[in-house]
């Protein structure tokens, strides 16, 4: 009678490791897929590479993208937005630059280096210098954005690939990856980006 009950405890035990392991494996597939889930749809950390957002953003800054924002809003002015660069076969490249340029909005910049929307003067002072004649690009001509356009550029103007240039170009609203919302690292400048 020992004996079988011994026998029974060591089934308990058997199957009690079994629910055990089935219910960790379980844990961590919701894990993985919530984190997927989180990273596809909700947001995403980034790497800035490169000097094409200095002052606002330097070479190695790491960033929390909101990927969720413009499913239920349209951009705006002055955000800072990710997006695929798609020349070349290499389509990992994602570029960070900032909204100039809105849908339906005529855009032209001037010799002296100043942005003009609608015939309007842009008020702004993201610009970390001037920019300079030889980097107006196809903006010395009115450029007007369709319904679902928009003019980016990158705030250190003389250093930047952006809209201005062909191999850019206006970007659609639906390859806007997301919003740069906060800088995750170095902490010492951890903040909302503006």
């Amino acid at each position: 009678m020992a004996k079988k009950n011994k026998e029974n405890n060591v089934q308990k035990e058997e199957v009690s490791i079994v629910r055990e392991l089935i219910g960790m494996c379980l844990y961590i597939a919701f894990v993985f897929l919530v984190v997927w889930f989180i990273i596809t749809f909700v947001g995403q950390r980034t790497e800035v590479s490169g000097d094409s957002m200095y002052s606002t953003l330097e070479d190695g800054d790491n960033l929390w993208i909101n990927k969720l924002s413009y499913h239920f809003e349209d951009p705006k002015r002055f955000d800072i937005v990710v997006f695929p660069y798609e020349e070349g076969e290499d389509n990992s490249v994602y570029y960070i630059k900032r909204i100039i340029g809105l849908p339906g909005e005529r855009l032209r910049i001037e010799k002296d280096g100043t942005i003009y929307i609608n015939n309007e003067p842009l008020e702004e002072n993201y610009g970390y210098e001037t920019i300079s004649s030889n980097m107006i690009g196809r903006a010395k001509n009115n450029i007007i954005l369709g319904e679902d356009e928009y003019f980016v550029m990158g705030d250190n103007r003389n250093d930047s690939k952006d809209s201005r240039f062909e191999e850019v170009g206006n970007i659609h609203k639906d390859k806007l990856e997301g919003k740069a919302v906060f800088r995750i690292w170095p902490l010492s400048k951890f903040g909302k980006v503006e």
